[in-house]
């Protein structure tokens, strides 16, 4: 089965109205179980002084180190007990408004497929190693659990306001590929960072990427690039000050501020940015040429 027929229009056949089906951990075959453990094997080596300590905690909490890949009635039994969350398995990539609904009232939707062995380091649309691995251990936090639901019921308005391509780009920059200030340097804590062997290297160790504090307005006017690795981080201080900005903040007058404004093109350092570590662009470079 290809990664395209994961991306879909409308419900599949056995598929409940909001998109849900079974994850039927049964169906995983001993070669899927074994590509999970391998996958979890090189990228949990590698997270100790790297990953956010709320990320390491979730890890050990929800029990993911556990063989083969959780199963997500166990996993969302565990999850409720500490912040009210549930895994639910979808089909593939669902409509942002079916996405938004279940973020809002604390479902996180994961695909129920994994990657073949000859993907280990790559696959483009998210499996479930990216989707529990990268994006569980955060929702065992109730700081981030709130900046979650927050983001969810901020969706739905986007949406009603025509400003999705200005809030998907909030949740790429923290969700997926945020940096966090801790233990007196940088970690990791965005999925798309944590469930990468090769982007956890280069997110802190690189010389290439820019490094900027977390500005909101900033990052929601920010082009960002889903081909390569980033060529901009941003670094929140903490969980808290993310989901203040997010509580704190009434969006309609700040989408129509941004709306009216030019994007930010990828790798722009600004004058008024906190720069942490301004980038080489050595990286981009390379891939350009």
């Amino acid at each position: 089965m290809t990664e395209e027929t994961h991306v879909l229009d409308s419900p599949p056949t056995g598929a409940a109205p909001d998109w849900t089906i079974a994850q039927d951990w049964a169906h995983y075959s001993a070669e899927d179980h074994a590509t999970w453990d391998t996958l979890f094997r090189r990228q949990r080596a590698l997270l100790p002084g790297r990953a956010s300590d709320a990320y390491l905690r979730g890890l050990d909490v929800l029990n993911l180190s556990r063989p083969g890949i959780p199963d997500f009635d166990e996993l969302s039994e565990r999850l409720m007990k500490l912040t009210g969350w549930q895994v639910v398995a979808v089909p593939g990539l669902v409509p942002d408004d079916v996405f938004f609904d279940h973020m809002a009232n604390r479902r996180f939707v994961a695909g129920n497929f994994i990657r073949r062995p000859d993907q280990l380091d790559y696959i483009q649309e998210p499996d479930v190693f990216h989707d529990v691995f990268g994006h569980v251990p955060m929702l065992a936090d109730p700081v981030f659990a709130d900046y979650l639901e927050a983001y969810g019921r901020g969706g739905q308005r986007a949406l009603e306001l025509g400003a999705l391509k200005q809030l998907a780009r909030l949740y790429w920059y923290t969700v997926e590929f945020g940096l966090i200030a801790e233990g007196g340097g940088l970690r990791i804590y965005g999925s798309g960072i944590v469930s990468s062997a090769a982007e956890t290297r280069f997110a802190l160790e690189s010389d290439s990427p820019n490094r900027l504090g977390f500005d909101l307005r900033r990052v929601m006017r920010s082009a960002y690039r889903i081909d390569d690795f980033q060529q901009n981080y941003f670094v929140i201080p903490s969980y808290e000050a993310l989901l203040r900005a997010t509580v704190e903040t009434d969006f309609a007058p700040l989408y129509a501020e941004i709306l009216a404004q030019p994007d930010i093109p990828i790798a722009t350092i600004l004058p008024e940015d906190e720069v942490i570590t301004r980038g080489t662009q050595r990286h981009a470079s390379a891939a350009a040429g």
